[in-house]
This record gives structure tokens, sequence and C-alpha cells, in this order.
């Protein structure tokens, strides 16, 4: 039981991987043709016995074709073709060495579906032509034909303009044979009317509006005769050409937006190489809005959008119907350009709930415009949950100036439009509610100050008369009365001042002068105002004068 347990794991999982393992190489080995070895990237042919004659293939349901990445095949003198069909389900191929054999002949099409090809090597095989149209479709780095007994002809002169385009110090040293079976360095050959190709296009001015058409001749000129033909990539528009010997027209109809900065060529081909001349295809059309989306939070709040034009739009960004003005908290990036296409976002810098609201934006060049809308909600209002005031209030921050964006100017240039300046109406709206909270403060105070005063003069026990102590009268000395005059009323309780003099702890009457009232333990001199009081003096009474004063008439 416990040998079981030990078995029933992880130990069990690796013996079936094992076991699997095993059977994959023995399908491979039963796969591959005899005198060769597979693996699951790999077929290796080098036994000379008894060797392969034809091309290696797989078995159907064997290793996967599309996996293997190289070919190698060594020692094998009868194998001399490669047919089209045998190399086309090694679409994964990218080296493919066969030396010391008997290949004489590839076909024209043999590689036309291994575009990952990289590496060829022939060496040493007996090959006497090859042409270029088995490779022209390839991106290689390595082409090894050394040792090949090549014919002296106008077949394998592309290989001799090949090597001088490399100007390698690595240059092959290759040779051909001539008409007497004499060895001749390739890079000696000379064979008459057997030069490259030209290739000229008598093209227009190719920038065309969008909806228009246009025609595009070419002539090619070379000896040995080229080909003629146009590459177009994968051009949207809809197009025809005719091809007459040396002579060529496309004609392009319905110019798509979408073919602006491709490239066309007219391509000149014959034995020994090819020219082509080529021009880029510029379309204007108007300005597109194609993506626009609602806010999204990184290190910025970003409102993204992408937006198609050429020539390159002007961006205008609006806030709920007025033009806004952008500055270093606010304004356009454009992150990424795709020739006439633009990807980027409002960025705001830290918005509230002041930055609610509706955000249009109208992107507009000569060829016309385009404007799209979404609503954007930051953050809800303080107090409230975020998302329950759907009333977005119609200012911005003060601090929003002016600054023009990086695909256009946001300034107001527009006739068309009114433009609200949000930051100066903000501006004068708080200085009009400073200035009234101001004066009506100020106001409230004096009413209270005057409600004070009031309220204080009429519970006084000596009403009105007690604002005398503030000067509202004179008092006027007079001749003849004592050391110290003392104003007096009809009512000698009324008057302050008698009530003053006549506390219990008085000072002497020698000080402070003749004229004075005692107010408290000071006398201060006084000035009597009749037409205040309207009193005389035989209205002042004897008991206020002080005391061993003489008494006057």
């Amino acid at each position: 039981m416990s040998s079981w347990i030990r078995w029933h794991g992880p130990a069990m999982a690796r013996l079936w991987g094992f076991c699997w393992l095993v059977v994959g190489f023995w399908r491979a080995a039963l796969a591959c043709p005899t005198s060769c070895k597979c693996s699951a990237s790999r077929i290796w042919c080098s036994d000379p016995s008894p060797g392969i004659v034809a091309f290696p293939r797989l078995e159907p349901n064997s290793v996967d074709p599309e996996n293997i990445t190289e070919i190698f095949i060594a020692n094998q003198k009868r194998l001399e073709i490669i047919n089209e069909d045998d190399v086309e389900a090694y679409v994964g191929l990218r080296n493919l060495t066969i030396v010391d054999s008997g290949l004489k002949f590839v076909a024209h099409k043999a590689f036309l579906k291994n575009s990952n090809l990289q590496h060829i090597n022939f060496t040493r095989n007996k090959l006497t032509s090859l042409s270029r149209k088995h490779f022209r479709h390839l991106d290689l780095s390595e082409l090894i034909l050394v040792g090949n007994p090549f014919t002296c002809s106008c077949d394998i002169m592309w290989i001799k303009t090949l090597q001088e385009a490399k100007s390698s110090p690595d240059t092959q040293d290759l040779y051909c044979l001539n008409e007497s079976s004499k060895n001749i360095p390739l890079a000696n050959l000379q064979i008459p009317n057997c030069g490259l190709p030209s290739a000229n296009l008598a093209a227009p001015n190719l920038t065309v509006e969008e909806g228009k058409s246009i025609t595009l001749s070419c002539s090619v000129a070379g000896d040995p005769v080229p080909n003629m033909y146009w590459d177009v990539g994968n051009l949207v528009s809809k197009h025809m050409n005719e091809t007459s010997h040396t002579q060529g027209s496309l004609r392009i109809t319905n110019i798509s937006s979408d073919d602006s900065g491709k490239q066309i060529s007219c391509v000149a081909e014959n034995l020994v190489g090819e020219d082509q001349d080529s021009v880029n295809l510029t379309v204007h059309f108007a300005p597109t809005i194609t993506f626009l989306e609602s806010p999204t939070s990184d290190h910025h709040w970003c409102i993204p959008f992408t937006v198609k034009g050429n020539p390159k739009p002007a961006l205008q960004w609006f806030y709920n119907g007025a033009i806004l003005n952008e500055s270093k908290y606010i304004c356009t990036k454009i992150h990424v350009t795709n020739h006439t296409e633009y990807h980027g976002c409002l960025q705001l810098d830290n918005p509230t709930h002041m930055n609610n609201g509706d955000y249009t934006l109208i992107a507009k060049n000569e060829y016309g415009k385009d404007e799209k809308q979404i609503s954007a909600h930051f953050m809800g209002w303080p107090g409230i949950d975020d998302g329950a005031n759907p009333n977005y209030p119609d200012v911005i921050y003060e601090d929003y100036g002016t600054a023009a964006n990086d695909i256009g100017d946001t300034t107001n240039r527009s006739n068309e439009i009114p433009s609200t300046d949000v930051t100066d109406k903000t501006g004068r709206e708080h200085l009009s509610v400073y200035a009234v909270v101001v004066i009506a403060s100020v106001v409230g105070f004096c009413l209270l100050v005057m409600l004070f005063l009031l309220k204080l003069a009429r519970h006084s026990k000596f009403g009105m008369k007690d604002f005398s102590w503030f000067g509202f009268g004179k008092v006027k000395s007079r001749q003849g009365v004592g050391p110290a005059s003392v104003i007096s009323n009809d009512d000698d309780s009324a008057s302050p001042l008698h009530h003053i003099s006549n506390g219990s702890n008085t000072p002497s009457s020698s000080e402070g002068g003749p004229d004075a009232v005692i107010i408290g333990m000071t006398k201060i001199p006084v000035i009597e105002n009749p037409q205040y009081f309207g009193i005389t003096n035989s209205q002042l009474k004897p008991d206020t004068w002080p005391r061993g004063s003489p008494k006057t008439a």
C-alpha cells in the first residue's frame, strides 16, 4: 500500500511524461524517410546509404511540419531536384542546407510559401544556373553558392550584382564555366546586352482630396527587356492597371482617406535584377472624431479621444456650451501620432465637482469639421453622495487661463460661436459678494450701536441731561461767585454735578482754583453755560457753595 502511494503522485506524473516523450520520438522516427532523423523541429539526412532520392517529407499524422525550422541534407548524391510542392509544408522553415549532394535544379516557386527563410546553403552541388525569381520575395541574410559549376550566362549575372551590392569582406569565391570550359571568376564576368533595368514613374501631384480619382503613368527600359508591374501594397481604394510592353498606367478611383501616406511603386524586372520608382500618396479629408470616452483617472484625469484629419485639424474644447480656455491645469495632450490619426486626451489636474459637466470636442480644418460630446463626472458635491446631483454648475476654476494645445489653437478666434469668459465672470461675482457682505456688516454694527445708546438714554436716572458730560454745553464762570461755582437747575436733584460735589469726602477748597467742580476726590475747573442750563445767579442755592466762602448778592 505504501509503495502504491509513493508512486501515485509526482513520480507517476513524471513516468507518464517520459512515456509520452518516448512515444513521440517513436512516432517521429516512424514518419521520417529512410537515411534521415527527425525531431519536433529539425530534420537531418546525412547517411549516404541507402540515401534519399527526393526532398524529405514527413508522413501524415506525424510531427507537425509547420514546427520544423531546420532541414540539413548532406552526402545525398541522388537528390537532384527541389519541386514546387516539396518545401511548401514547412512554412516555419528558417535554415535550409543542402551540401555535397547532387542538386541540379530548383523550381521557380519552390520557396513561395517559405517566407521565414533566412539562411540557404547550396555549397558543392551541381547547379549550372539559378534564377533570382526563386529568392526575390525572401529577406535572406545568407545565400551560399560556393562550389557549383555555373555556366557563364546572363542568368547568373544577378549573383554578381548581389555580391557587389553587399560589399562585404566575406565575399564568396564564385566561378563560372565559359564556352571553353574555363573557370572565370564571377566578379570579372562581362555579358553583352545584360544589365539592370530602369523604371520611371511620371506622376502628377499626388496630393488629392478624398473621393477624387488619379492616374499614374510609368515607363521601363533595359536589356534584356524587363517586365513591368505595379506594387500598390494594401491599397484600399479601387484601382486598375493597363500595361503594354514598356509602358503602363494605374488609375485609382474614389480615393479613400485610409490610403493617405501609402506608397505606390512601378517595378521593372529582368534576369539581372530589378529597379523601381515610387511615390507617396497624400489624401486630404475633413476631420473625424473616431473615439471620445468618459474621463479616466491615472496620474491625471484624462478625457481620451482619437481624431483623424488631413491637413492636421485644430482642436477646440467647450465646457457646458462655452469655450474652454486651456491652461497648465487643463490642456490637450497628443500622445501618439500615426500620419493622419491623433491619439490624445484632455488632461485635467485634480478636478473637483466644479468641473463636472458636458465637454464638447470640435475638430476643424479647411475641408470640414466634426464634433462630439461627453458628460464628465469627477466627484460629488460636498456633503452629497457621489452622483446625487446631476445639475452641474456652469463655472470652472478661476485659474484656468488661456493656452494653445499641441495640435491646434484653443483660443477664441471664431465669430460663429459666442465666447464666454468664465474666469472674469467668476471673479466679478466673488468681488460683488465680498462687497455686499462688508457693507451689510458695517450697517448692522452702526444700527446696534445706535439702539444701545437710545436704550441707555431712555433708562438713565438723569435723562438727556447726562449728555452734558460729552460736552453738549458750556459752563461760563461768573464774577462774584465763590471759589467753586456749581451748576444747578430748578430741581437740585437733577444736576449730576450737584450730587457729585456733595460727596462726603471732599478735598480742601483751596485746591484746584476758584472755579472748579469737585468730582470724587478731584476738583475739575468748569465754565457755566447759561444758554444750556437756563439759570441765573439768583438760582444758585447757598447750600451749594463751599464752606467758608463769602456769599454775594
